[in-house]
């Protein structure tokens, strides 16, 4: 090759790292995309709150929300500073923008008496969610809180951080130093491994900046249509059961839940199949959530296959709800052997195209699970040998349908900025080898 080709090779590298680093930089910027909203923060600014320290925690604010979508119908955000008293410092109505937002934040000023925690988070609960204070009713909107502590409460917080969950509030706990960690759990919502975050002193507060951002961070036009597939069999227990129901609705937790995006639709069987109820008939993650606790037990048999059937030729029907052009996702949970083949019903569903996840507890048979499980297997095929560890699969089962092509839209902040970073490094190796190349040309026209 020619010294000029080479230099046109280096331009073309160059033209190509700044690309990278144009989306880097869109990253940085805060333009991945947020789902709608509503977000209130919880300061606790007690007298064990050091002026400094309070200033720590408005720059972790700062950088969270400089990580979201704001705008009146996008994410909307709220400040609630609490000591012995509360004060309502920002209004989820009062700020459109992301600058006038963190340029509120940094005029608050710690109040610096006692720590009423949960006069704090039932004030949140009757006023900065309300209507009047700019909180949306809609079921397309999610309601979350972030409390920042750093002490034991003077008050009692169990019952009314309980009934703000009831309410629909997703509530995120944050301790430093010396904080209470019982109380973090009574207040976080489930699972606690997702809700709770402990640093050791607030100039780490900072650390959870990115958690945050990518917890905000949703795909858009993520439509999906998601179906459980529950063996009722008696080899499971009426106990374990409820374990099963609450599994399930820990996963409606980690979905986008509305009439736009996700829908859930959840099938019953044992010896028979029974529809629970279908997609689309609830909305909000809340009416979901309430018609997953009131499924009856049915007992019996275990006719896996006959289940599957059900959900490939009915469940993902026009007729039952079922959205043409959406994903489709199939979760079949099942503890013991099938007493009838699934080999056929599990290829059909996913030569349709249905993504299909496999989850076994104790005397499930692995081969089956795997038969049923779409590829790559080891995403889509769980196993555990107690009903009592089914959290930790919950935590691990993630329903991704988003277009991997579009990083601000899909992939998390860390993933995107390990992809920018394995870019740089490549390039940078192939200039260095461009560099040494040119040397040695110019060398020898010397």
């Amino acid at each position: 090759m020619t010294l000029p080709g080479f230099v046109m090779l280096l331009c073309i590298l160059g033209a190509q790292a700044t690309v990278d680093l144009r989306q880097a930089a869109a990253m940085a910027a805060g333009l991945c995309n947020t789902k709608p909203t509503d977000v209130v923060f919880i300061v606790d600014s007690s007298r064990s709150v050091r002026p400094s320290e309070f200033e720590q925690v408005k720059v972790f604010l700062a950088k969270v929300i400089d990580g979201l979508s704001v705008g009146p119908d996008a994410t909307r955000v709220g400040v609630v500073n609490y000591a012995s008293r509360v004060k309502n410092e920002v209004s989820l109505k009062s700020h459109k923008t992301k600058a006038a937002l963190v340029k509120a934040v940094s005029k608050i000023e710690p109040l610096s008496t006692g720590t009423m925690t949960g006069l704090a988070i039932q004030f949140a609960m009757n006023v900065a969610f309300s209507e009047a204070e700019g909180g949306r009713k809609s079921p397309d909107i999610s309601k979350v809180a972030i409390i920042v502590t750093d002490g034991r409460p003077q008050d009692n917080i169990r019952d009314i951080a309980a009934r703000a969950r009831e309410a629909g509030i997703e509530i995120f706990a944050i301790g430093v130093g010396r904080v209470d960690m019982t109380t973090l759990r009574q207040m976080a919502s489930e699972p606690l491994e997702d809700h709770v975050d402990y640093v050791e002193s607030y100039s780490l507060i900072e650390k959870l900046t990115k958690k945050f951002q990518e917890a905000f961070c949703a795909c858009s036009n993520a439509a999906t249509d998601v179906v459980f597939l529950i063996d009722g069999s008696k080899s499971v227990r009426p106990e374990n059961f409820e374990l099963v129901k609450k599994w399930i609705n820990l996963i409606i937790d980690k979905l986008d839940v509305s009439e736009t995006n996700t829908h859930v639709g959840l099938v019953q069987y044992s010896s028979t199949v029974k529809q629970e109820f279908p997609l689309g008939r609830h909305n909000s993650k809340r009416s979901l959530k309430e018609a997953v606790k009131r499924m009856d037990y049915m007992e019996r048999g275990t006719m896996t296959g006959h289940a599957l059937s059900f959900l490939v030729d009915n469940s993902f029907g026009p007729n039952q709800g079922a959205r043409p052009g959406v994903p489709k996702v199939g979760i079949v949970f099942t503890d013991g052997r099938s007493q009838d083949y699934i080999g056929d019903a599990a290829k059909k569903a996913k030569a349709l195209g249905f993504k299909m996840y496999a989850v076994g507890v104790g005397n499930a048979v692995e081969d089956e699970l795997r038969e049923i499980a779409s590829e790559p297997i080891a995403d889509h095929y769980f196993y555990t040998a107690d009903f009592k560890t089914m959290n930790q699969i919950a935590k691990k089962l993630q329903i991704n349908v988003c277009q991997e092509e579009d990083p601000c839209e899909c992939n998390s902040i860390t993933k995107f900025q390990k992809k920018v970073e394995e870019a740089l490094q490549a390039l940078t190796k192939k200039l260095e080898a461009v560099t040494k190349r040119i040397a040695a040309l110019e060398n020898k026209i010397v």
